[in-house]
């Protein structure tokens, strides 16, 4: 599977060279390192997961296409850190046709660039990383006179690259799928423990063990788990807040399976029964949500998709009084922007929110099989909003499914996880039931 992406990859560049740097590790603390996760980009081509590496992609030579820098071997090193490739693994693991230390990055370089016109690499990912690249750029200028020549066009490799990602294969729905599904079962979960008097964080807990024990590699981002007046907050983080009798409870949560996201949101009851103006707004999420999702197949551009949901809720906002005026006027002048302040979908693939182009030409992009995008609208009623009667303040709803482009329509990917309200209430009434 790499090997093919990085022969589509190579054919599409034609001539020059591409360099990838792997992401760098970060400092979480003085002696202590984040979890290391790779850069999206360099795992696609190489499923290499260590620091420390790059990958250079060679169309032109006649042995080396596809060359890895990696850390070598050190038995000393791995007792501390952990188990390394080295330079003989990248070749007989990973596919390089060579490799060698990353410490001889710059010895060895240049026998790559020499005579090569294009560069294909992405400046402004990696700041450290960018100096060392313009540096081997500009040595060639200070050699011309001695006739060297090197690469003189920077091109950005995202335009191949992004655009491949952007089309999942059978294999990466597969994995997507099963991220979607583990994702399915802690949010399942999470219903049915939920009871007032817990804080957000032991919701939040149980989900990510879900993740862990059915074999994720953990969230593919942090966890939302807002109750009451927190689920109006977009990206709520701090998760720490008491449940409270009455209150909603919004989590937005999605695994991470072997680099591939998974991305749910579902909003419930703390005590299991939706009050009246909950559910009114509830209904009125879940009416718009259905009507995104059918919106989605070949054809249709990703802005339809959006369309398609704040239509609806615009009108349900207008006929439950949270909004007055003609529906098309409302909408024009984004008069809902007080309760819906988000677009309704983005690509999903290796990146939670991932790459390609949302535009063509300046033109919203047409729907296609094989790409993944997530439809999650929602209604955010703070308090004091102008317009909104007190009984609505302080709910927060979002409803978010994953959901697949296939030739004959779309495939839900995250169906397993209930939200229709009586479904929701009857799982909730089970668990209760089942404690006391």
């Amino acid at each position: 599977m790499f090997q093919d992406r990085r022969e589509a990859f190579m054919k599409a560049m034609g001539t020059g060279v591409a360099i990838l740097p792997a992401a760098p590790i970060r400092h979480r603390t003085a002696d202590q390192d984040h979890v290391y996760r790779q850069d999206s980009d360099f795992y696609y081509l190489t499923g290499f997961t260590e620091p420390e590496a790059v990958l250079v992609l060679a169309p032109h030579h006649p042995e080396h296409r596809v060359i890895l820098f990696v850390r070598p071997r050190d038995p000393e090193r791995e007792t501390w850190d952990g188990r390394r490739a080295g330079v003989e693994g990248a070749v007989a693991k990973f596919g390089a046709d060579v490799a060698y230390r990353i410490d001889e990055l710059d010895a060895v370089l240049p026998r790559y660039l020499d005579g090569q016109e294009r560069l294909y690499y992405r400046l402004g990912r990696f700041d450290s990383f960018d100096d060392r690249v313009i540096g081997w750029m500009a040595s060639y200028r200070t050699k011309a006179r001695s006739g060297a020549t090197g690469p003189t066009t920077l091109v950005d490799p995202a335009a191949i690259l992004h655009e491949r990602r952007l089309f999942k294969s059978p294999a990466e729905v597969a994995l997507m799928r099963r991220a979607a599904t583990i994702a399915a079962e802690a949010h399942v979960a999470a219903m049915q423990a939920t009871r007032p008097g817990m804080r957000e964080y032991e919701i939040e807990a149980l989900i990510e063990y879900t993740f862990r024990r059915r074999g994720a590699m953990g969230p593919s981002y942090g966890s939302i788990v807002g109750g009451g007046e927190n689920g109006c907050i977009l990206h709520y983080q701090e998760n720490e807040s008491e449940l409270k009798d009455g209150d909603l409870l919004l989590i937005d949560a999605g695994a991470e399976f072997d680099f591939y996201a998974s991305d749910i949101t579902r909003t419930f009851p703390v005590n299991g029964r939706f009050s009246k103006p909950q559910r009114e707004l509830y209904d009125l999420v879940l009416e718009a949500q259905k009507a995104a999702v059918e919106t989605v197949r070949p054809g249709k551009t990703f802005m339809e998709v959006h369309e398609a949901a704040l239509r609806v809720l615009v009108t349900g906002l207008v006929r439950l009084g949270l909004l007055s005026g003609e529906v098309d006027d409302l909408i024009a002048r984004e008069a809902y922007k007080p309760y819906y302040m988000h677009k309704t979908s983005h690509w999903l693939g290796i990146d939670v929110h991932d790459v390609g182009a949302y535009k063509i030409d300046g033109q919203w992009r047409t729907l296609e099989p094989g790409m993944v995008l997530t439809v999650e609208p929602g209604l955010y009623v703070t308090p004091g909003t102008p317009g909104a009667p007190e009984a609505y303040w302080n709910i927060g709803i979002r409803i978010e499914d994953d959901v697949l482009v296939t030739p004959e329509g779309h495939e839900v990917l995250t169906k397993d996880v209930p939200k229709e309200a009586d479904e929701i209430e009857r799982l909730m009434a089970g668990s209760l039931a089942g404690a006391r």
